[in-house]
């Protein structure tokens, strides 16, 4: 049986693949996560991270760990926190999924304000990561969940956008780019994109990796990827280059990856989307109080200024 730190230390570096913002995140040393994530090798008998001086991996052994742990350990987290609602009062649970730092915080304030509209009612905010976040709305793991467009799901309902960021080109600081000021949609011919995983919409995918130029020149692809970090570490690492939001160079600063901004590219737009068999009146409430939040942090402001 998996002590719980043994569970948590293996499931967030899954996730982070950074041993020190797993132990950030666990409140733990990067030594502790270190020895227990060996620990657990052990154990088993098999390496579950390939593990270099500039990367974290999962191996093909910690993949399927991964996917046999994650249902049970939310299944878990799910019934403890119905005990301490119940304990609480709370009569109504929103859980909301988010990708992302800034999407986080803006989920966070948008909780206090829902739950100062709605007593006896609060959110679970959920980090999701691109290749889960769809499947588990699906899948009635969350409520709702917060994505960038384009979205066009059959049977998900679409909200009002929350907020917009810059698209930037994240690429390894040692490309031809990387000394840019600027880039534009053409200059993706001079770089391999990187692919989501298939678990993202073809239409998604073809607008964020797409095909060629607008002037019709290929773009090369490049290895797929599940997660941010398993991106940025890529990225780093010179194996391709990827388009994100602004928020991403506050968050995630690299020494090895530079972020330029595009030119003529439109921004990255936000929205809540549902199933549209879920009630509604609270998933709404919450929709208000996100947009009222985005402006209360002024996000708009803050993932468009790219002096910042």
């Amino acid at each position: 049986m998996l002590e719980r730190v043994e569970l948590e230390a293996f499931l967030t570096l899954a996730e982070e693949l950074h041993f020190g913002r797993t132990a950030e995140r666990l409140h733990l040393s990067t030594g502790r996560i270190s020895q227990t994530i060996q620990r657990l090798e052990r154990r088993i008998g098999t390496p579950l991270f390939e593990r270099t001086s500039r990367n974290v991996r999962l191996t093909a052994a910690g993949r399927q760990l991964h996917d046999d742990l994650l249902p049970v350990y939310r299944e878990l987290e799910a019934g403890l926190q119905k005990a301490i609602d119940a304990a609480k009062g709370v009569e109504h649970v929103l859980r909301v999924g988010f990708l992302g730092p800034a999407v986080g915080q803006l989920t966070l304030h948008a909780a206090r304000l829902y739950a100062e509209r709605l007593p006896g009612c609060r959110v679970q905010p959920r980090e999701l990561q691109i290749f889960d976040a769809l499947p588990r709305l699906r899948d009635g793991d969350v409520d709702l969940v917060i994505v960038t467009l384009p979205h066009q799901e059959p049977g998900m309902v679409n909200g009002p956008v929350l907020f917009s960021e810059h698209r930037m080109l994240a690429v390894p600081s040692t490309h031809a780019l990387a000394g840019r000021d600027t880039v534009s949609m053409e200059d993706l011919a001079a770089v391999k994109l990187l692919r989501a995983g298939r678990t993202a919409p073809d239409y998604w995918r073809a607008e964020r990796t797409p095909p060629r130029t607008p002037s019709g020149v290929p773009i090369e692809a490049g290895p797929r990827f599940e997660t941010l970090q398993e991106a940025l570490a890529l990225i780093g690492a010179g194996e391709g280059a990827f388009v994100v939001g602004a928020q991403v160079t506050r968050y995630y600063a690299r020494a090895d990856v530079a972020y330029i901004p595009f030119r003529d590219a439109p921004p990255l737009e936000w929205i809540p989307t549902w199933l549209g068999v879920t009630p509604t009146s609270n998933i709404h409430a919450f929709s208000q109080a996100a947009r009222d939040a985005a402006g209360l942090l002024h996000l708009a402001a803050v993932t468009t200024d790219l002096g910042t």
